[in-house]
Parts: C-alpha cells; structure tokens; sequence
C-alpha cells in the first residue's frame, strides 16, 4: 500500500535543494526501469543544476518529494547524466505513449505518471492519467480522461506508428530557447526528431539558434525540405545563412528556393561574406529609421518582444531606402540617449557620430576589439558605398571566437559536487 504519490508532469520544474535548503537544481525527468510482473521501478531523477546540465540523482539520495520541492542528502554527482540501456525517461518516453485496456474497451494515450512511495521506502509507477479517443466530431472537442493502474493496460506499438510527442511538446511550452535547445539534445535522437516534428516552427528555431551548428544540419537534415524552409525563414537571418552555409550547395540553393523570396534574398546577401567577417557575423535585419523620426517612434519600435536585446540597443539613422542595404549611414542613435530626450525629439538632432561604422570586409577580431573599446553592444557594419547593409552585435562575435563546441561542454573542472555528509556517492546498478 502507498504512502505517498506524486504526478511526474507536476514534479517536472520543481526546485532540488539539499537539507540546508541551498537551491541545487531543478527536477527534468524521472528515470525508470521496467519488471516482469511489476510496475517499473524509480531508479532516480534527472536534475538539471547550474550550467544548464543535466544530472542523475538516486532516488535514494532523495529525503524528501512533497509538492513544489524536492529534497536531497546534499550529495550530488555532476557527472552529465547519460540514459543507459533498460532505463526509461518518463517525460521523455511514456508520456503520449498509447495503450491499450487489457479488458478489451479500446485504447488511450498517457497523459501523466503517478509515481508512489511505499512503507519500505520504494518508489515506482502507480496510476496512469489516461485520455480516450474522441467522441465527438468537433474539432475542439477531446476525449474524456480516465485513472488506471499499470496492471490494466498493456503497451504496444504498431509497426511504423509514431509514438505522439504532443504532451511532451506542451511540457516545454514555458521553458527558454537556450533551456529548450539543451532540453532537445538531451534526448534520444528518434524521440528528438519526434518532438522537433511537433514543435511550432518559431519555437523549434529559437532553440536551432542556440544550438552548435552540427546538431542544427543534422535536424534540417531529418525534416522535409519544406518544413526546413519554414524553420529557416523563422530564424534570424544570420542565424540561417550560418547553419545553410554547412549543407550541400545542392541542398542549399533548393532551400532558398523553397524560402520566402525576401528572407532567401537577406541570407543569400549575408551567404557572400566570408564566416570571418563583419559581413558574415552580421544581422541584416537591424532597426532603421530616417531622421525626422521621433524617439517617440524610435521606442515603440524597440519594445517589440521579438527583438533581440542587443539589437534593441540602437537604431541607425540613414538616407532612404531605409531596408538594407540602406542609404548612406547617418549616424547611430543609442537606446539610453533616447531616453534623456522628450518622445518628440527628432532623432537627426541626437545622432552620435563618435562612433565609426565597421566595413563588411572587417575581421571578427577587429569588430571585438571596436565593440570592447567603446562598451558597445552593436555596431553598424557598412559596404564601401557607406550604406548601410547591417549590424553586429557582442553575442554574433562571442559565438564565433568561442572554441565551436562551447555550448555542449559540461564544465566539469568548475562545478563541484555539494557534500553535505561523507557517506559515498551511490553508483547506479
């Protein structure tokens, strides 16, 4: 008989702390194994602590699961958890997971997990939260939920059905781009590409852009062509020409072609720069105004929440056209200086002109050391004609000058463990 239950979808996010009540990571997954004539078996939890890594924690390191917390012995190995054969993520692997009633009455989709402590001190799965199909024709319509225990239903796959990823995708609606990124690659790669099938195209291309570049082709490379063109146009433009600048040319040039024609033209504009350059660091899509606009009109535009932050910081002022490539550059005028002026300031009379455009053919270490000189955060990037053709910013030159796998190393020699007793750390069997 249980003595304590808890839902794994609630407990996904909660906050780990050891018994002096230290925040030690947050709560990723549950991490089971299955048994012959028993429900499976918790082995431990996946916690993701600081430096975005994921860790395995023993579930007999755990003291304590109650709601909104979890607490810990205080130890922690921060060794990158890696899923080993037998053991099943519960989040991961059997939420959207369909099964069937051993009593015959149909099928159902597993929606959460309860997992239940008992008198010995032993956690494993016990009820199942279940939806049935619809009954109702309306496309708002969804099937009625139902409670099982592990022992009514029986799973099975049939050959060539995908498992369904939308409950997994619904976990990660609030998590960030760069959380969901390492989320993602934490997977297993056929449960990453499931997921990758049902994200939304803006959402999967946040998390593209902040993966290494190796791990973006080979998902570009598992999804249709059209559905690659989507996600690209949904990238940020600098972001797209970097990862096609890695396919193909075949592949490349068919991928433009499938793009919106404006979006094809901004990454093909940025695709003749070279990776090295200002030109190739570069976001052609930077906030351009005339002078006679207001700081009134400059601020609406940079509280879009779209707008990346560091491009947010500036706008530049130039001749018409005013999309790239522009007119001849004016000036730049800086978020903080908009904001010592009244809304109906014009922007030509607050341009500052200390500051010199960068030219496309730039080094990415001569944009570095011009962005660490003068403590900017974007610069305005110019063709020889001074038109102004984009901006670079800190977090393009940070991107390039650090070693290509900077985003997948663990940082083991920094982080340590959080002893809180001298008992040994237990391996996992």
């Amino acid at each position: 008989m249980s003595t304590q239950r808890v839902f794994v979808a609630r407990l996904a996010g909660c906050t780990v702390f050891d018994p002096a009540g230290d925040r030690v990571g947050r709560v990723r997954d549950v991490v089971v194994i299955y048994r012959k004539d028993d429900p499976p078996r918790v082995i431990g939890l996946v916690v993701e602590i600081p430096g975005r890594r994921n860790v395995f924690l023993s579930i007999g390191r755990v003291t304590s699961i109650a709601t909104g917390q979890v607490i810990t012995t205080g130890l922690i190995n921060v060794r990158r958890f890696k899923q080993r054969g037998g053991e099943v993520r519960v989040m991961v692997e059997l939420l959207g997971r369909k099964v069937y009633f051993r009593d015959g009455s149909g099928h159902a989709v597993i929606e959460d997990v309860a997992i239940e402590q008992d008198r010995l001190g032993m956690w494993s799965v016990g009820q199942l939260f279940l939806r049935k199909p619809k009954t109702s024709a309306s496309p708002f319509a969804k099937g009625p939920t139902t409670f099982a225990e592990w022992s009514d239903v029986r799973e099975q796959q049939n050959p060539g059905e995908a498992q369904s990823a939308e409950q997994l995708v619904a976990t990660y609606s609030e998590l960030k781009p760069a959380d969901l990124a390492n989320t993602l690659l934490d997977l297993p790669d056929e449960r990453l590409l499931e997921v990758a099938e049902e994200l939304p195209d803006d959402r999967l291309a946040d998390a593209l852009e902040e993966m290494p570049e190796d791990e973006q082709v080979h998902i570009l490379e598992q999804l249709g062509d059209e559905r690659a063109a989507d996600i690209l146009d949904a990238m940020e433009p600098d972001d797209a020409a970097d990862v096609l600048g890695q396919l193909p040319e075949t592949r490349l040039e068919k991928l433009l072609e499938l793009m919106e024609p404006e979006e094809a033209d901004d990454v093909r504009e940025l695709l003749k720069y070279g990776p090295d350059t200002a030109g190739g660091l570069m976001t052609s899509e930077p906030i351009v105004l005339p002078a006679d606009a207001t700081v009134a009109e400059a601020l609406a535009l940079i509280r879009r929440h779209e707008l990346h932050p560091a491009l947010a910081a500036a706008v530049f002022i130039t001749l018409p056209p005013y999309e790239t490539p522009t007119g001849r550059l004016l000036g730049t005028v800086h978020f903080q200086r908009m904001l010592r002026y009244p809304p109906h300031e014009r922007l030509g009379a607050i341009i500052d002109d200390t500051v010199d455009p960068v030219p496309v053919t730039a080094s990415a270490a001569e944009v570095a050391r011009l962005l660490a000189s003068y403590n900017l955060v974007s610069m305005p990037v110019v063709d020889p004609a001074h038109r102004l053709v984009g901006a670079v910013s800190v977090d393009d030159v940070l991107d390039y000058l650090l070693p290509e796998d900077w985003r997948s190393q663990d940082g083991e020699d920094t982080v340590e463990p959080v002893p809180t007793t001298t008992a040994s750390i237990p391996r996992r069997r």
